[in-house]
């Protein structure tokens, strides 16, 4: 009887592994470099990929407005971001859609009633404070993966 060989094991492709990237990158509040994790994998894809990567690649960019206090950048691309994920809910590439897409609604809608001069305040309570430590907010986008299994 011949000897059976093990299947070689899966190794994800480039595209898996450069979203897994831009998930940490993002959830790390990395939202620069998340853009450009992003950015490089949103040149080389075609649709559907292409419109999801620019949907998430632009609500990272929103934050990292935010974080700048930049209120008209932040709420532009969050609109445009969260719009642009819409068909892939509630879930797609093994990422929460539904969840990401509904806190950047929710931040969204608390833009677009803030004041510029209140931007910084706001910033603060989402984001990162100065000295790093990272405030709970209901407020700030996260990307959720789902395990398989």
């Amino acid at each position: 009887m011949p000897e059976m060989i093990p299947p070689e094991p899966e190794i994800p492709s480039e595209p898996e592994i450069h979203l897994g990237l831009a998930v940490e990158q993002f959830n790390s509040q990395q939202f620069y470099a998340c853009h450009d994790t992003l950015e490089a994998m949103w040149m080389e894809a075609v649709e559907p990929e292409k419109t999801f990567y620019q949907g998430i690649l632009q609500i990272a960019v929103a934050l990292y407005h935010l974080s700048n206090h930049n209120l008209r950048g932040a709420v532009i691309l969050l609109g445009e971001g969260s719009n642009r994920l819409r068909r892939y809910e509630p879930d797609y590439a093994e990422i929460d859609v539904s969840a990401l897409a509904a806190c950047s609604r929710a931040l969204l809608a608390v833009l677009q009633h803030t004041e510029p001069e209140q931007v910084e305040a706001i910033a603060t309570q989402v984001l990162r404070t100065a000295s790093g430590d990272r405030l709970t907010s209901d407020l700030l986008p996260v990307i959720t993966r789902f395990s398989e299994g």
